[in-house]
């Protein structure tokens, strides 16, 4: 049976349209059903690329038993995490509470007003290590309902009434200071993992904002330990598994200390913010792996992920067909021996397999290895290498592609236009930052369009009916301010204060506290408020790092006193939790720096530009312009004139200005940190 699913854009949603389950999106018919039938609410979250989602949905919602079962007793609402992300969050918060454990997919029981009262994750179709089964679940809960409805009732208020009782006023008095960054700097090098890199144990995620926030302090600082943290990581995850060594770009985590092993899903979240952190270590050190990695990142972002509308799609799944056509996690990027040898002969398939660490036990799953450089430094043809990995990525191209979660996340889009805008500046590759402009194009085209709003998602085109999110608005800033940097083009800098009055506007509260959804969002059971950086930025640091740019760009008290309220919380929980605030860490730097601001009176994409551009001074904004109307796009560039008939540069901090320059090397000395 077809359901209402077919109606919508998410990708997940529609995976999911022909089961037997009568699902509903959520809204509110979906809660006015169960109330008129007198029944509870089966919520199901998850995300289109999520292995054990297709799992569950496979033995459980594509089962007509179960499912005639379901539609009798419930009313089933599935939601895309993605498209969701406040539905998401609120229940999983409960989850978590509950459990001590969350995940996807998301299992959760409610009453018709939407209050959870019983909640798991993936629940198999057979009992098996301790957990019940899908249907034991099920007949449990109904039974609850029919036979135990007070109990049930007074268990939903008492996890409603705990989980409102949870808001964050503002996370602590002032903004960070010295304190609190050196307790978060030791705290990261107690976790740190010296013999793999990277920071605890398995399995282990890319930690991309806590690598920026290491980068900017030891720009500032001059801290070694933070800087080679911070390389020794990057360097670990390019030769690991993580990184797919053929066609560039990482997968979600590595499931081993090691980086050897990936969930293979590919998000463009992590390659975005991986790209420009590799780009960020290259403008640090030079080094010219880094540079290679970010160049890879961002042509895999580019090949595999754009859309043909110019947006980035979300994610590529873990899984495709293996050569039985069985769908198998990883099935498109594992080799074995005996393939390299028929893709490459024998002499290059020996070589390949010395080179890529491929054995005959395998590294992965039935004799099969992920491809990984090995630790050893030796002497290497370089040429050689290049032959075999053009060779091996064309027969994997011939394999059949993993899935691809094509909606448009506003949020991500904005991490990945920053990337591709920066990294194209750094290493001249003009088509990047075409690339980046035409997505912040699709961004206000698509998901500004009519209603001055921003859009959660899009597909094909078409914006979605959900709201964004503090996320979105913080990271589409943050794209938007990157690009204006790279372009000279003052119009990214109006949209950005665009999305961040709205901030200002409606998603502020008292004391500076921030909120993840709108004052006039949808009210939901409690109001989510993460200011965690886990995956991505949470919005709470994503939104003050934009608006302390924006004020560096135009002066704007509003914005900067805004930036520096919500970076409360970053003193609050620094020395706490420094791997899950890393982009706050990054923020802070950049208020501790000034951050400074470079105007530089003369030609975009002149020598004085990319001096400015390549200046790792934490958080320094760049504007660049020549001729009377520069002024007009750039507050920055009003009353800096050109010197002596010469390009000019103009670097201030704390309402502090050096005297202008002409020399670029000048420049980059007063911008080296």
């Amino acid at each position: 049976m077809a359901n209402r699913l077919t109606q919508t854009t998410s990708p997940y949603l529609l995976q999911h349209a022909d089961n037997p389950v009568d699902w509903w999106p959520w809204s509110p018919g979906a809660f006015e059903e169960a109330r008129r039938r007198n029944v509870p609410v089966l919520l199901s979250v998850g995300y289109a690329s999520c292995h054990w989602c297709h799992v569950m949905a496979h033995e459980s919602f594509e089962d007509e038993t179960v499912a005639a079962y379901l539609n009798e007793r419930f009313v089933a609402v599935k939601v895309d995490r993605e498209e969701r992300p406040d539905v998401d969050a609120v229940y999983m918060e409960a989850v978590q509470a509950a459990t001590g454990h969350g995940g996807w997919p998301m299992t959760v029981f409610l009453t018709p007003d939407a209050e959870p009262f019983y909640f798991g994750t993936y629940f198999p179709p057979e009992p098996r290590h301790g957990s019940p089964s899908f249907q034991q679940v099920l007949e449990g809960v109904s039974a609850a309902w029919t036979d135990r409805r007070e109990e049930v009732a007074e268990v939903a208020g008492r996890i409603v009434a705990d989980l409102a009782g949870r808001s964050l006023a503002h996370g602590g008095e002032g903004v960070p200071g010295e304190a609190e960054i050196a307790q978060a700097l030791l705290g990261l090098t107690r976790e740190y993992d010296e013999q793999h890199g990277g920071f605890g144990g398995a399995p282990k995620f890319p930690p991309s904002m806590a690598v920026e926030f290491l980068l900017r302090h030891y720009a500032r600082t001059g801290s070694e330990g933070a800087l080679q943290m911070a390389a020794d990581t990057c360097s670990a995850m390019a030769r690991g598994g993580i990184y797919d060594q053929l066609g560039g770009g990482f997968a979600r985590y590595s499931v081993d200390r090691e980086w050897v092993v990936p969930h293979f899903e590919k998000m463009l979240y992590d390659n975005a913010l991986l790209c420009r952190v590799y780009a960020h270590l290259w403008r640090t050190t030079g080094s010219a792996e880094a540079r290679r990695i970010a160049l890879e990142t961002a042509d895999f972002m580019v090949r595999e992920l754009r859309t043909a509308e110019g947006g980035f799609a979300s994610a590529l799944d873990a899984d495709s067909e293996d050569a039985d056509g069985k769908h198998v996690e990883g099935a498109f990027y594992v080799w074995t021996p005996e393939q390299l040898r028929a893709v490459l002969g024998e002499e290059d398939g020996a070589f390949a397999a010395a080179y890529f660490g491929v054995t005959e036990e395998g590294t992965f799953e039935e004799g099969a290895s992920v491809l990984q450089l090995s630790g050893e430094a030796r002497p290497v043809d370089a040429g050689r290498v290049a032959d075999v990995r053009a060779r091996l990525l064309a027969a994997r191209e011939e394999r059949p592609r993993p899935g691809r979660d094509d909606k448009v996340v506003a949020a991500w889009n904005g991490l990945a236009i920053a990337a591709l805008a920066e990294t194209g500046a750094y290493f001249d590759r003009p088509d990047l930052v075409e690339r980046a402009t035409e997505a912040a194009d699709l961004l206000v085209r698509v998901h500004l369009g009519e209603v001055a709003r921003l859009t959660r998602t899009s597909r094909d085109g078409r914006a979605g009916t959900n709201a964004g999110v503090l996320e979105d608005y913080g990271d589409v800033a943050e794209g938007f301010l990157a690009l204006a940097a790279v372009t000279g083009e003052g119009a990214w800098l109006e949209f950005a204060g665009f999305l961040l009055d709205i901030v200002l506007e409606q998603f502020t509260g008292e004391g500076g506290q921030l909120y993840d959804t709108a004052h006039d969002a949808e009210k939901l059971i409690r109001r989510p408020q993460d200011p965690t950086d886990s995956a991505t930025p949470a919005g709470w640091t994503a939104a003050a790092g934009a608006l302390l740019s924006y004020a560096a760009y135009t002066g704007s008290e509003a914005h900067r006193t805004a930036a520096e309220g919500a970076l409360g919380v970053v003193k609050a929980l620094a020395p706490r939790a420094p791997r899950f605030i890393g982009w706050g860490l990054a923020v802070a730097e950049a208020l501790l720096d000034g951050p400074r601001e470079v105007a530089v009176a003369g030609p975009v994409g002149g020598e004085l530009h990319r001096t400015a551009l390549l200046g790792r001074a934490p958080g320094a904004v760049v504007a660049a312009g020549e001729g009377p109307g520069a002024g007009a796009e750039f507050p920055l560039l009003v009353g800096r004139p050109l010197v002596g008939g010469e390009p000019t540069a103009y670097v201030c901090r704390h309402f502090v200005c050096d005297a202008p320059t002409t020399d670029a090397g000048e420049l980059a000395g007063k911008l080296g940190g």
